[in-house]
């Protein structure tokens, strides 16, 4: 099924009124959110670490669906999807096969974010038939020096935000400079755009399940990420504090169809604070 556009059907292009649908497989239910113009390859939104459908930055995917059959999904266990968080990143990339084929999807392109990317990355090393494309940002690799520290970085900015009754992403993902307080702040009002219909809250424990899995991750094996043949965008911004920024030049070296982009004076979050350079290098990669 890739599916063609219904002749009444009209083209849902913004992120805030994109339909909330749930598709079952596996005996889980999925809550997944779609947008853009159907037909042709879909590209589908891989969420970072306690994300749900509200945290993607509407900049990024509205500027995606103009041209593309956009799909976001809660994984198992996260938001409005049924079942247990599984307590590991090859869990979670199972989780995603089974949802993509559950839409009747035999080639995909990704777009991923932090955890995402992990869970990205296990995906396209066992179904490489898959992924035509893949995009990671803000994400390292299996093994990759320091990522199992997340655990750390995450519960200290999670108190520094409590203590200043912030939201943690403006912590996590920001730099707490001149530059990155107002991009954070832009940033978390973005997410707020959606006013109907909004996703569950994703629970602690749930958040605690997946923190264990990237602590896995970052002591594992790392994949041998030179067989992948897909074209890959990384980016990140220049000090990352959850995913180090060294990373994803360590990503950039070990993947032999890559382009890599760091920005300047951000951090996690570069993509969302320089949204507005990095929309139309994401949309013109997907095009090629």
């Amino acid at each position: 099924m890739t599916g063609n556009q219904a002749p009444n059907e009209a083209v849902v292009t913004s992120y805030a009124n994109a339909p909330a649908r749930t598709v079952t497989a596996g005996g889980i239910t999925y809550a997944y959110r779609e947008l853009g113009p159907k037909g042709g390859i879909p590209v589908v939104f891989f969420v970072h670490l306690a994300g749900n459908l509200d945290n993607w930055d509407p900049r990024i995917i509205d500027s995606v669906a103009k041209g593309h059959h956009v799909i976001a999904f809660d994984n198992r266990g996260l938001g409005a999807s049924t079942g247990q968080v599984p307590d590991s990143v090859e869990a979670m990339a199972d989780d995603a096969y089974t949802f993509i084929k559950a839409l009747g999807f035999d080639t995909i392109d990704i777009f991923s974010f932090s955890l995402g990317g992990m869970v990205a990355q296990v995906l396209v090393v066992k179904h490489p038939e898959l992924v035509r494309k893949l995009v990671l940002t803000g994400t390292g690799p299996k093994g990759g020096k320091g990522i199992d520290k997340v655990v750390g970085t995450t519960y200290w900015d999670i108190l520094r935000a409590t203590l200043t009754r912030s939201d943690p992403k403006e912590f996590l993902f920001f730099n707490r400079d001149a530059a990155g307080k107002p991009a954070a702040r832009a940033f978390i009002d973005r997410l707020n755009e959606r006013t109907v219909d909004r996703d569950v809250k994703v629970k602690v424990k749930a958040f605690r399940t997946q923190l264990k899995a990237i602590q896995k991750w970052g002591r594992s094996t790392p994949d041998d990420l030179s067989k992948l043949t897909q074209p890959t965008l990384i980016a990140n911004g220049d000090n990352d504090r959850m995913v180090p920024s060294v990373l994803s030049e360590d990503l950039h070296r070990r993947i032999k169809n890559s382009e890599l982009i760091i920005y300047p004076d951000s951090g996690h979050g570069g993509i969302f604070q320089y949204h507005e350079q990095f929309a139309p290098v994401a949309v013109e990669f997907l095009a090629r």
